[in-house]
C-alpha cells in the first residue's frame, strides 16, 4: 500500500438516508466510485469535501479533516480538494476566461496553467463567452478546467463528462488519465470506469459493497446486480503488435496469443492497452473451430463455472496466460459441452472494445 492514503471511517445522515464508509483509499491514480442512483456516491464526495456534516474520521496523508473524538472538523475551504459536481457552479458574472483566471490566481504554485487546460479541454473558442450562453456540456468542461487549475491535492469528480459527446469524452478521459493528481471519479458508465480507474469502490444503499482493483471488481459475480449484468465482463491488458491499414484492424498480443480489433489511431505498436471484453460477447468451444467468421480465438483453461439454477445461464471464467476472460453461456450449452473446471477450452471473442 502506498505510504499516503485517504482514511475514511465516517457516518452521515440525510433525512432517512444513512451513509457508512470505512476504508483506506490509496493516494495514487484514479479510484472510481460506482453504483446505482441513490447509492451514496455524491454524498460520499460532498462529505469528504466538507459540504455535508458527518461523524467519524477523514484524513488525507495523516492530515485530519474530520475527527469527531478530537473535535476536528476542517471547513471546506481548508481541505485541499477540487470538486466538479453535476451542477457546474460557475461564476455567472464572469466570462469563461474570468472563471478560469479566478481559479488560477487562488491556486497553489506548480499546477496547470490556463493555457494548458484551455488547450486540453478545447475551450479556446469559449473564453470570451458569458457563462449564461454555455450549453450543459460546455459548462461541465469549464467547471472541470477550473477545478484542474486549483492544483488541489485530491480531485472529487461527480460525473463530470455526462453531458459530453462520445468523441470529446474520449479526449478528456485520455487527458485525465495522464494527470498525476489522485481522483475519486463518480460514474454510471462501465466504460469510463474500465478506462480510467486503477481501483473501484462500489456503493449501494449507503454501504460499501466492494472495493479493489477494477479488473477484479468487474469480474465479481456477487455484485453484478450493481455493476450491471448486461455489461459484465473482464479487463484484459494487451500489447499492440501492428496496425493493418488495408482492413483497418489492430493486432494485439494477449498472453502470447493474438486478437484483432477495429484499428485505433490512438495507439502505436508496442503500446499497452486495456481491452474490455463483455461476457455476452464470448462463446466457448472444446476444440479449436475452423472456417469461422470470429477471428479472435484464445486458448485457455476453464478455472470457474457458476450455474444459475433459476435462470438459463452459466458464467464461465477462462484463464488465458495471466489474464481472464468471462463467458456468459446457457446452462444447456455447458451441459452439452460437458464443461468442467480445469478443462482446456477456446474462448471465441465476438466483440471487444479498447478502453485505453
Amino acid at each position: 500500500m502506498p505510504s499516503e492514503v485517504l482514511e475514511l471511517d465516517l457516518n452521515t445522515s440525510l433525512g432517512a438516508f444513512d451513509l457508512e464508509a470505512s476504508l483506506d483509499l490509496p493516494l495514487d491514480g484514479i479510484t472510481a466510485v460506482f453504483g446505482p442512483s441513490g447509492g451514496g456516491k455524491t454524498t460520499l464526495l460532498r462529505t469528504i469535501a466538507g459540504f455535508e456534516k458527518a461523524s467519524g474520521r477523514i484524513a488525507l496523508a495523516g492530515e485530519r479533516w474530520l475527527d469527531s473524538p478530537g473535535r476536528v472538523d476542517m471547513p471546506p475551504h481548508r481541505r485541499s480538494v477540487g470538486c466538479v459536481f453535476q451542477d457546474a457552479r460557475l461564476f455567472g458574472h464572469l466570462h469563461v476566461d474570468g472563471n478560469l483566471r479566478y481559479a488560477a490566481r487562488r491556486a497553489c504554485p506548480g499546477g496547470a496553467t490556463v493555457d494548458e487546460v484551455t488547450a486540453a479541454l478545447d475551450l479556446g473558442s469559449l473564453l470570451s463567452r458569458p457563462v449564461s450562453e454555455l450549453s450543459g456540456g460546455e459548462r461541465q468542461r469549464v467547471a472541470l478546467a477550473r477545478t484542474l487549475l486549483t492544483n488541489a491535492r485530491l480531485l472529487l469528480l461527480d460525473e463530470p463528462l455526462s453531458a459530453l459527446d462520445t468523441e470529446r469524452k474520449a479526449d478528456i478521459l485520455s487527458y485525465l488519465e495522464n494527470l498525476s493528481v489522485p481522483m475519486l471519479y463518480v460514474s454510471h458508465a462501465v466504460d469510463e470506469v474500465a478506462l480510467l480507474a486503477e481501483r473501484t469502490l462500489v456503493l449501494a444503499d449507503g454501504r460499501v459493497r466492494g472495493f479493489g482493483a477494477t479488473r477484479e471488481i468487474l469480474e465479481r459475480l456477487d455484485i453484478q446486480s450493481i455493476t450491471g449484468r448486461f455489461e459484465a465482463g473482464t479487463l484484459v491488458r494487451a500489447r499492440v503488435v501492428a496496425h493493418d491499414p488495408q482492413y483497418h484492424l489492430t493486432t494485439l498480443d494477449v498472453g502470447g496469443q493474438h486478437i484483432v480489433m477495429p484499428m485505433s489511431t490512438r495507439l502505436a505498436a508496442g503500446d499497452f492497452a486495456r481491452v474490455r471484453v463483455r461476457a455476452r460477447d464470448v462463446a466457448l468451444a472444446t476444440a479449436r473451430p475452423q472456417a469461422l467468421s470470429i477471428r479472435n480465438v484464445l486458448s485457455g483453461t476453464l478455472i470457474d463455472l457458476v450455474t444459475e439454477e433459476d435462470s438459463p445461464f452459466a458464467e464461465a471464467l477462462v484463464e488465458v496466460g495471466d489474464q481472464h476472460v468471462r463467458a456468459r453461456i446457457t446452462r444447456a450449452s455447458a451441459d452439452d459441452l460437458a464443461l468442467r473446471v480445469g478443462q482446456g477450452v477456446y474462448a471465441l471473442v465476438k466483440s471487444a472494445t479498447f478502453e485505453q
